[in-house]
């Protein structure tokens, strides 16, 4: 499987981010602690938020640990809004199309999981997609058609609603084929101003996802944080797995729940796949 780390809030070094945590995405690429492996070694990816109407990514079949491109370019960009994914592939080919976060338009899209029996309902799910979005699917993944499935079922106007039917649609497709338990996913996606994160499993017990305290709550708690101090109170961070061991900093994401963070209050509410 894989592991992954969505950040909104003030501007960042992508170092900061990605580097410097004691137990940061790379150091998780050669040390998971909750992953289905320890080593997460092929390939990874950025996209992140700046110049430009669509977000920059970057993608290398590269070990996350072993990559001199990524650390040059984690030392010079600078974003309020990054999503980060080292890959542990569940069958598909090592190649950067199959490297997430996937874009559309100023969307970004990244799973953790699998469609089970990938190439038993692949075709199904293939006619499912739009026609007018089908020639954009480069790779050969699961999780890129998951989100093409997304795309079709209304992502850019009402996200929660679309992966629901989404996730609906594999669940109904799979089990059609005979398949018990279809889909295990954690899930984030982002237009660049609002993000949206997804934890659920046909089994009931999903891959790990935490999400990060209030900013204003933690500088109570450790005023000599001078980390703390450079961030905004709306700054949010979600992770497969903490980035660190500071008490009160991490929160688990509750089984079937979907999370927003945007302007204002964020939200944390149940997530139920529906059949379309």
């Amino acid at each position: 499987m894989c592991r992954w780390l969505a950040y909104s809030g003030s501007p960042v070094l992508l170092e900061d981010l990605l580097l410097k945590p004691e137990h940061s995405l790379i150091d998780q690429s050669l040390h998971s602690r909750m992953g289905a492996t320890t080593t997460n070694g092929d390939g990874f990816g950025l996209g992140w938020y700046g110049v430009g109407d669509t977000p920059g990514v970057f993608h290398s079949i590269e070990p996350a640990w072993n990559d001199r491109n990524l650390t040059d370019l984690a030392s010079h960009l600078v974003s309020p809004l990054v999503f980060a994914h080292i890959r542990a592939s569940t069958g598909g080919a090592i190649q950067q199309t199959n490297c997430h976060p996937f874009r559309h338009g100023r969307w970004l899209w990244m799973h953790n999981g699998l469609i089970r029996d990938f190439l038993t309902v692949k075709r199904d799910l293939a006619f499912a997609v739009d026609p007018s979005l089908y020639p954009e699917i480069e790779g050969s993944t699961d999780s890129e058609l998951f989100f093409y499935l997304a795309l079709t079922f209304g992502l850019e106007d009402d996200p929660p609603a679309a992966v629901e039917r989404a996730v609906g649609l594999i669940e109904e497709t799979g089990r059609r084929h005979g398949v018990e338990l279809p889909i295990q996913m954690t899930v984030a996606t982002t237009d660049g101003k609002s993000l949206w994160a997804f934890r659920y499993s046909s089994e009931g017990d999903s891959r790990s996802l935490f999400y990060s305290t209030r900013v204003d709550t933690l500088r109570e708690q450790y005023p000599d944080n001078p980390v703390l101090h450079g961030l905004s109170d709306e700054t949010r961070i979600v992770v497969s797995e903490p980035l660190g061991d500071l008490a009160g900093a991490w929160n688990e994401v509750p089984e079937a729940s979907l999370g927003v963070i945007q302007e204002g209050q964020d939200e944390l509410r149940p997530f139920t796949p529906r059949t379309p």
